[in-house]
């Protein structure tokens, strides 16, 4: 079997559009994979969410045990959300080495400042310099092509939101001449989101924020790729989902003592879901055959029952 990496680059290779719905556990990954998408994401949004610590105080370790514990339970190519890699160029290449041992298949690389900060989140951009940034994708992909050079590096911009697109395509265009693979950058509007692809020399990610108070647009895969774009990551469906239906049902529990969003035939569906996600019945199979063996399988005995 092909590693994730080069199954990854043979897509982008391909320009096949990168489907990346955020995940932020293996659970969510697998019902992703389930539902046919045959890429993955982890995002710090999500990952932040999940571990409610949010993602500016995300250690590397703690982003990377969860990219990695997603990575191994799926059999899709996971991309995973870098950050601003830790630090400067030496720590953005252990960042790499961790990624590329952990089996995750690419990153994308910001040019934020690090430690970032949490205002990061009502959008208050804090940009490194273009040259600091540049040295960082540079030095990333020195360390890819040392270790696997199928590894995917995105180069990801935040100027747009700044200083303007122009600046924002500048650096991902520079980033592109010292090795990145994709890049990614924030349009303000949709003349700026149809502007993007055309202008940048690199297969361009759009990201997907679900619940941003920016104005940003959102759009379908299918209006995506009409517009050139090379993949689209949807950052917050899957942690906004779990907020708003796990709370409503919590509240409905508390109030009430019981639960009507789902009929109890629409549990046992969800519930039997969830053990063949985790693979419950081949672990039957093996137990019947070896510690379990001297009892007759299940069937037989409902059969001797009636």
């Amino acid at each position: 079997m092909a590693r994730m990496t080069t199954r990854l680059r043979t897509m982008v290779k391909r320009g096949q559009f990168l489907e990346l719905p955020a995940t932020y556990d293996p659970l969510t990954a697998r019902i992703a994979e389930s539902a046919g998408f045959r890429t993955l994401y982890n995002g710090g949004f999500v990952t932040g969410g999940k571990t409610c610590i949010s993602e500016p105080l995300l250690t590397m370790s703690e982003q990377i045990a969860t990219a990695g514990e997603i990575a191994k339970a799926v059999n899709v190519p996971l991309v995973m959300d870098a950050g601003a890699a830790w630090g400067e160029p030496l720590h953005t290449m252990r960042t790499v080495r961790e990624c590329i041992r952990a089996g995750i298949a690419g990153i994308h690389i910001e040019d934020q400042l690090y430690p970032k900060r949490a205002h990061y989140h009502t959008y208050v951009v804090h940009n490194i310099p273009r040259e600091e940034f540049v040295d960082k994708i540079r030095l990333a992909c020195v360390q890819r092509d040392e270790l696997d050079r199928d590894f995917i590096i995105i180069a990801r911009s935040d100027a747009a939101r700044v200083t303007g697109l122009k600046e924002a395509i500048d650096r991902v265009n520079a980033a592109a001449r010292v090795g990145a693979d994709m890049g990614l950058v924030f349009p303000r509007n949709h003349a700026e989101a149809v502007a993007t692809p055309k202008r940048a020399k690199l297969p361009m990610v759009y990201v997907q924020s679900r619940g941003t108070r920016d104005g940003r647009p959102l759009y379908s895969y299918r209006q995506l790729i009409d517009m050139g774009y090379a993949g689209c990551i949807d950052a917050t469906l899957s942690i906004c989902l779990l907020y708003h239906h796990l709370r409503e049902a919590m509240l409905e529990l508390k109030k009430t003592g019981d639960y009507s969003g789902l009929q109890e035939p629409q549990f046992v569906v969800a519930r039997k879901g969830v053990e063949d996600i985790i693979g419950l019945e081949a672990y039957y199979r093996i137990e019947q055959e070896t510690v379990e063996r001297s009892r007759p399988a299940r069937g037989a005995r409902r059969a001797r029952k009636s």
